[in-house]
């Protein structure tokens, strides 16, 4: 990129991204920002999906441009998870992701979440939000029984459950505790 590229910050704009909550016109945009890590790092998502949790979003904007997001799902009344966390490739390094995170901790504090899981390949990233790398499930078998209900892809990550398996390979399974 030249000199003043979204990665410089020095074309006299305010470069600082504004975290905010997506809304539907962000879909298409949050569908691109996870294309660039699907198969990688993201599961690939179907924009039906991406409306239908369009509220669990955030995203970071720039200038009216959306260079990052992430989302807050709720699994339980205690327990969240942060999932989705994607920066555009031409604004890495700049902290978006670190911001977003940050956003999405606290949105499940808002909500009284004392817990929140993350399923990820960037350990050292995640720990700096204060996660801490788990083994298994960390609910009760009442709580796993109810959960097993669910039809969300993400739900069945979390517990571990055998047909996502091929999903999950090489990820590590971390929880933040809040309060």
């Amino acid at each position: 990129m030249s000199a003043g590229g979204p990665e410089s910050g020095r074309d006299g704009g305010d470069r600082t991204p504004v975290i905010r909550r997506a809304r539907t016109s962000d879909v298409p945009r949050i569908k691109e920002l996870i294309d660039q890590y699907a198969g990688r790092i993201l599961l690939e998502k179907n924009l039906v999906t991406l409306y239908e949790s369009v509220q669990e979003f955030w995203v970071a904007d720039i200038d009216g441009v959306v260079v990052g997001c992430g989302a807050l799902h709720v699994l339980w009344a205690d327990l969240g998870e942060v999932r989705t966390v994607a920066v555009d490739s031409g604004y890495g390094g700049q902290g978006i992701g670190h911001r977003l995170v940050g956003r999405l901790m606290d949105a499940a504090r808002e909500l009284q979440l004392s817990r929140v899981f993350v399923l990820t390949f960037e350990t050292s990233f995640f720990a700096r939000h204060g996660f801490a790398e788990i083994e298994g499930t960390p609910v009760t078998r009442e709580v796993f029984e109810e959960m097993c209900r669910s039809y969300d892809t993400g739900v069945a990550e979390f517990l571990d459950l055998s047909y996502v398996k091929p999903n999950t390979l090489g990820n590590t399974r971390m929880l933040a505790t809040l309060y």
